[in-house]
């Protein structure tokens, strides 16, 4: 079993090298916003005596496939194409602004009136930048399938986006089967057009619920998922000698690489060769927020600019744990902090090994 090795040259290589890659991004755009609420001006609603929480600041941003455009963009990828479906609301008026300042295209974001854009609606306490100045979230999504000439619009999308990127990245974040982005026509064209387009293109997708059932595309699922599980306790982990026979299966079925995150212990990478690829270790209370898109956004821009696939894994390592530092919001990394990151990623490995 390998492990892999990154020198501060190599990775210089690499970085410089972004700003030339060519990536979309399609799947489920959320919108993030905050809602900063002062606690020390609460006031109470006179017809109900229930607290009215006073927002002082509302930040928005993009959320779910759009936290990986935001960190391919915050590392430096210039081009950048967005391919989904949004409302015809003021959410989906703030997604497509925000992707925009990005400098992703959005000409293939459609709009469908009779769809709601996927937001994370999340008031916080802005006294408190912890954790736990969070409020309760409140989800909005749609209930109902996506309509099959919605899903045509995205195949379409995508065939017409693939002669002009590097990347396709399939963000396939709604649990509920059929009813965003990623429907199973959508997925099944997709993996057809993987199939076809074979090493020209680099396929990337993550899933939350449907990971297995990509065939012909790069995957990005944790180490439970591969076992079929959706659900697991805070700080288990699943042993290599159970997670390595089922992952090799899965490979085989997928035909194709597979990375397999394992939270703070990193990912596992199958390609050319069963390899381990340490995560950095962080200090500090930590928000896991948005944490695989960000690591999604870097092992595909390091990709595109040549990395091997264990290289890959390691700078998703690198901009993942420069994420989850930043407390309440979805965190991105810039290509100045990742030299410094891999530092210190060079000095947990020799300590490690003492």
């Amino acid at each position: 079993m390998k492990t892999v090795t990154l020198s501060p040259a190599r990775l210089d290589e690499l970085i410089g090298r972004f700003s030339d890659a060519r990536i979309a991004v399609v799947g489920d755009f959320f919108l993030d916003k905050y809602l900063d609420c002062d606690p020390e001006i609460e006031e109470r609603s006179v017809e109900t005596g229930r607290a009215a929480h006073q927002v002082c600041n509302i930040r928005t941003s993009p959320g779910c496939a759009g936290v990986v455009a935001s960190n391919l963009a915050s590392l430096g990828v210039q081009t950048l194409y967005a391919i989904g479906i949004v409302g015809a609301d003021g959410e989906g008026f703030d997604l497509r602004n925000r992707l925009n300042e990005l400098g992703c295209n959005t000409d293939h974001l459609h709009t469908a009136a009779d769809r709601m854009t996927p937001t994370y609606l999340k008031p916080r306490n802005l006294r408190d930048a912890s954790l736990a100045g969070e409020h309760d979230r409140y989800d909005t999504k749609n209930r109902t399938e996506t309509p099959a000439a919605y899903a045509e619009r995205v195949i379409e999308s995508v065939d017409a986006i693939l002669p002009q990127v590097d990347a396709l990245m399939i963000m396939d974040q709604v649990e509920e089967r059929n009813q965003g982005s990623i429907t199973d026509t959508v997925r099944k064209a997709i993996c057809q057009q993987a199939s076809n387009l074979k090493s020209k293109v680099i396929f990337w997708a993550d899933s939350r619920r449907r990971i297995c059932e990509y065939r012909h595309v790069m995957i990005k699922p944790n180490e439970f998922e591969t076992l079929g599980r959706e659900l697991w306790l805070p700080g288990e982990t699943v042993e290599l000698e159970t997670l390595q026979p089922v992952v090799e299966q899965l490979r085989a079925e997928v035909k194709a690489p597979i990375f397999v995150t394992r939270g703070s212990l990193g990912m596992s990478v199958t390609d050319p060769e069963w390899t381990l690829v340490p995560g950095v270790q962080v200090e500090g209370e930590i928000d896991a927020t948005g944490a695989g898109d960000s690591a999604s956004a870097g092992a595909v821009a390091a990709l595109c600019a040549g990395a091997t696939l264990a290289e890959a894994g390691l700078v998703a390592n690198l901009v993942a744990s420069l994420t989850i530092e930043q407390l309440a919001t979805t965190g991105v990394a810039r290509p100045e902090q990742l030299p410094g990151r891999l530092a210190l990623w060079q000095e947990q490995q020799l300590e490690d090994g003492d």
